[in-house]
């Protein structure tokens, strides 16, 4: 979300509160209308009241406007929407984060016992990763060992293919695949 799209969703929060609050005073009896209409009077009587009011309202009708009407899209980088840019003195490099899930993906895969993989990558504003993998694994697992070794292979293979740091490795495992095993005779 881009600066101005946070300001003007502060702003007009900031009015709806003032104006509910206004609302539920007059409603309970604890504010008078014609006091309201003094004030609005007052204001709108003096000159230099009056002119500051016209351009907090142009400024506030233009942020609605730029909020309506114009989305912010989010920066690609390279033509990648979702991607971490590493920099160096030779250049840049961007990795998209479906690259990273389909290295997570590969790793999990190295394992026997794990089925059904699906990853998720979030990086904070450190750089640092967090991992999300959910996974069915085969009835005969060791699930506690499992992930224990996912979580340091996935670390490792990203250090080395990225040298990103993993600040967690989260797995959840979906279900528990049994082996449907027939004799045929």
């Amino acid at each position: 979300m881009k600066i101005l799209d946070k300001i003007g969703l502060v702003v007009f929060s900031n009015l709806i509160l003032i104006l509910s609050v206004l609302m539920c005073l007059l409603i309970f009896g604890w504010l008078d209308i014609e006091s309201i209409y003094f004030l609005v009077k007052f204001a709108l009587a003096d000159k230099i009241i009056s002119n500051i009011l016209l351009a907090l309202s142009v400024i506030f009708i233009m942020l609605a406007i730029k909020c309506i009407f114009f989305t912010s899209e989010e920066k690609k980088i390279n033509g990648i929407k979702e991607g971490i840019l590493l920099k160096n003195d030779d250049g840049e490099l961007v990795i998209s984060k479906t690259t990273l899930q389909e290295l997570v993906n590969s790793v999990v895969r190295g394992f026997d016992s794990a089925k059904d993989i699906n990853s998720t990558i979030i990086m904070d504003n450190e750089r640092n990763l967090k991992v999300y993998v959910t996974l069915s694994v085969k009835e005969n697992a060791i699930i506690k060992e499992l992930s224990t070794n996912l979580q340091t292979k996935i670390k490792e293979a990203i250090k080395k293919t990225s040298d990103l740091e993993v600040k967690e490795v989260n797995i959840s495992i979906r279900e528990l695949q049994t082996e449907n095993t027939q004799n045929i005779e």
